[in-house]
């Protein structure tokens, strides 16, 4: 296992403690996840993304797509399975499963839908407009004596 020395990351940069903390998450995952499902993420737009998973057998009723601080949840159960069925050959897989997505801050999920055995989630990136560069106006200093005089008295 790989390990990475952030040291130089926090000593050049403020407020990225989120990225060490998404570090360790990755490198604690120990694969039990599978890679079931199988899923497609891809780039729409230049602040926009989808995730696709093949959910072949299951319903709309059947799946859930939940947002819990910056994680994106999808979980599907299988409710209607009918005990009378007899099949013999069974290779569409419709065990209960979750896909946990983590989400970067100012993204959130747009809409879900269901097509063709394929749930389609579609994200967009946000960003408040307090938070997008702002050009600064510089000014001509006030001579010092001006500001000397501008500042308040102290009353004693």
């Amino acid at each position: 296992m790989r390990t990475f020395d952030l040291a130089p990351l926090y000593r050049a940069s403020v407020g990225f403690d989120q990225i060490a903390d998404l570090m360790d998450r990755l490198g604690a995952s120990d694969g039990t996840a599978g890679n079931y499902p199988p899923y497609n993420i891809e780039r729409t737009a230049d602040d926009g993304w989808r995730i696709s998973i093949a959910v072949a057998g299951f319903g709309p009723g059947d799946l859930n797509v939940e947002l819990r601080e910056s994680a994106l949840i999808v979980t599907g159960r299988k409710t209607d399975e009918d005990a009378s069925r007899r099949f013999l050959h069974r290779g569409i897989a419709t065990r209960a499963f979750e896909r946990r997505f983590t989400l970067a801050d100012h993204v959130r999920v747009a809409g879900a839908s269901h097509e063709n055995g394929m749930l389609h989630i579609d994200l967009l990136r946000e960003v408040p407009e307090a938070l997008k560069p702002r050009r600064i106006e510089i000014t001509a200093a006030a001579p010092r004596a001006a500001v000397i005089e501008a500042e308040p008295k102290p009353v004693n």
